[in-house]
């Protein structure tokens, strides 16, 4: 009889679906010496994860019905000029601290925050040049922004460490993050395009401009939450969802009253 030895494999009945899994992928791995093919499906999946939810919103919203694709374009243009402008300024004003092993510079990093107030005027700037309803001048701005800053800040990530040979969680995590950064902008849209309006009620002023300022401070509220409570990364990014959440339910409340009173 020729040929190699036949392996075999005994399978306990007790042993989880989740074990039998993980131990095929090691038996896969080690003996045909082709990772990449695992690693290739993760990758999918991670970029699956991050990227069908914007392109599943760009056709279910409408946009490409109204040919909106090179207005979201622009909009992702000046997301770059304004990212652009906001690091000069960060690099020009507020240098690296030098505190403490451990320690957390509230007042520096506060006032960093405050910078972002010119993605408020970068949005206003890219609404400001569409015309249409408020639903599409929003959309467009939101998927604009938040794509262009998926493809800066998480494509490379993804394709660099999604396909290492390590499995690791953090690149679930960065794709689920992108979604709730989608729901961030479109809510931030929102609330910049009622704040702007000049027949806003006065009941609404109060709301918008706290919903404005939670836009802003939100990154920097989400660090003070980890640092002070020492969250885990997936305490992190439930605790984000929520506050995302209701900050997008709360927009999401006073656009549809504002719309319907007018």
């Amino acid at each position: 009889m020729t040929g190699g030895p036949t392996r075999y494999c005994a399978i306990n009945p007790n042993t989880s679906i989740l074990r039998i899994w993980f131990d095929s992928y090691l038996s896969v791995t080690c003996w045909s010496g082709t990772p990449s093919i695992m690693t290739l499906f993760h990758f999918g999946n991670c970029f699956a994860l991050a990227y069908f939810p914007y392109f599943i919103t760009y056709k279910c919203s409408g946009l490409s019905e109204y040919n909106a694709f090179w207005r979201c374009v622009q909009a992702g243009a000046t997301y770059l000029f304004v990212q652009l402008c906001k690091m000069l300024f960060l690099a020009t004003f507020f240098p690296t601290w030098e505190g403490g092993a451990g320690a957390y510079d509230f007042v520096g990093e506060f006032m960093k925050a405050t910078v972002d107030l010119a993605d408020l005027l970068g949005l206003h700037l890219v609404m400001s040049r569409n015309a249409g309803k408020g639903e599409y001048k929003i959309m467009v701005a939101a998927m604009g922004w938040a794509t262009a800053e998926l493809v800066m800040s998480r494509c490379i990530p993804l394709w660099v460490g999604a396909r290492g040979i390590e499995f690791d969680w953090k690149y679930i995590q960065m794709s689920f993050d992108s979604n709730i950064s989608l729901v961030h902008y479109i809510a931030m849209a929102a609330v910049v395009w009622m704040f702007t309006r000049y027949d806003l009620p006065k009941s609404f002023r109060l709301p918008v401009t706290v919903l404005l300022g939670l836009c802003v401070y939100k990154a920097f509220l989400m660090e003070l939450f980890v640092h002070v409570f020492l969250l885990g990364s997936w305490t992190a990014l439930l605790v984000k969802a929520v506050l995302t959440g209701s900050i997008s339910i709360c927009s999401l409340f006073l656009f549809v009253t504002l719309v319907h009173s007018n």
